[in-house]
């Protein structure tokens, strides 16, 4: 594909940094972890983990969700921060994750079992943070399995084979009055593990929305991925002291009376159903008419040019001003529409 057949996802480095200092200084004393997953939303894993250094103040943990993951991470941040991947994984990867001092999330008993076991192995203590199910029944020890489970990590602990860095969960954030429900069940699990002698350091029960907005339930760890890119909820404000950090840009390719075709469509990962979204010109918004395999067709304007930059979501003065914006449009959710972007779409930093 030539410049003008392909958008380009323009990313900046320095917004990032200026969107965690944000985060850190609305959650502390909490910690944050910030949450990678996805190849960084989309935006590109191993420029936004250098990214994140530049930060005013360090970022403590880093999110991977799986292992292959935070292995990337680990490689980026050095031996300093911790990083913590919570997808069950598979032996070979525990090992991995284990040599390279990643912390895991536990939910099952087989996967404790199989933890100890890598750790046994490796004559090194893994790092386990184990998961309460608090009731949105993702994964995570049932309440009724949780002493037991417990149990059963502290004899690990003591033997040397583990050491039970957290203690974490999941919230639904569907209403306040859930997610209350669900934090007096996470500070019930907290004490059955105090209670066994076990001291572990790393509290997490909130994601972004929860973690900025009610920060009665955040814990010692704060895990925020979509607000540290600047992707607000669906249906929810801008978060102050963040902006988006990516702008979405295509090119006229050609020029009718009535239309103008820009390079860029729904194989660059831009949804077909987003029709009739504006598209940002010099001239002004315009109406995007159809989104095609490789382009679109918007609404013409006065002067159009072939080369002429349009602009889907982002910085600047027309069009949507972020990928949730967008996404609101379809009823999703930003970090869909950030993490659908081909990787064929070149992503440009600054």
């Amino acid at each position: 594909m030539d410049a003008l057949s392909t958008p380009v996802l323009r990313i900046s480095r320095a917004q990032l940094a200026c969107n965690i200092a944000a985060v850190q200084e609305r959650i502390a004393p909490s910690q944050l972890m910030l949450v990678m997953k996805d190849d960084a939303y989309g935006h590109g894993l191993e420029e936004m983990v250098d990214a994140s250094l530049g930060a005013p103040e360090p970022v403590a943990m880093y999110g991977g969700y799986d292992v292959p993951t935070s292995l990337r991470i680990r490689a980026r941040v050095g031996d300093g921060p911790r990083v913590f991947a919570w997808a069950t994984s598979d032996p070979d990867e525990v090992h991995a994750a284990i040599d390279a001092d990643i912390d895991l999330g536990v939910g099952t008993a087989p996967y404790l079992r199989r933890v100890v076991a890598a750790a046994s192995a490796a004559h090194v203590a893994a790092r386990v943070h184990l998961k309460i199910d608090t009731g949105l029944h993702r994964n995570g020890f049932r309440p009724e399995e949780w002493a037991d489970a417990v149990a059963e990590a502290g004899a690990a602990e003591r033997d040397g084979l583990i050491e039970l860095a957290g203690v974490w969960s999941h919230l639904a954030e569907a209403s306040d009055a859930e997610d209350d429900e669900a934090a007096r069940a996470f500070a019930t699990a907290v004490d059955v593990v105090r209670d066994a002698g076990c001291r572990p350091s790393a509290l997490h029960l909130t994601a972004s929305a929860a973690s900025w907005w009610r920060p009665e339930l955040r814990g010692t760890v704060s895990r925020v991925g979509a607000f540290c890119y600047g992707i607000r909820s669906a249906d929810g404000p801008v978060i102050p002291g963040t902006l988006p950090i990516a702008t979405l840009e295509a090119r006229v390719v050609d020029v009718s009376d009535d239309e103008v075709l820009i390079g860029a469509g729904w194989l660059h990962g831009i949804p077909s159903t987003l029709a009739g979204m504006p598209a940002g010109t010099r001239a002004g918004a315009r109406e995007v008419v159809r989104i095609e395999s490789a382009v679109s067709s918007v609404r013409a304007w006065p002067g159009a040019r072939i080369g002429d930059s349009v602009r889907l979501f982002g910085a600047g003065e027309w069009g949507e001003r972020d990928a949730t914006a967008l996404a609101e449009r379809i009823d999703t959710v930003g970090e869909e529409i950030l993490t659908r972007i081909s990787p064929l779409v070149p992503r440009r930093y600054s």
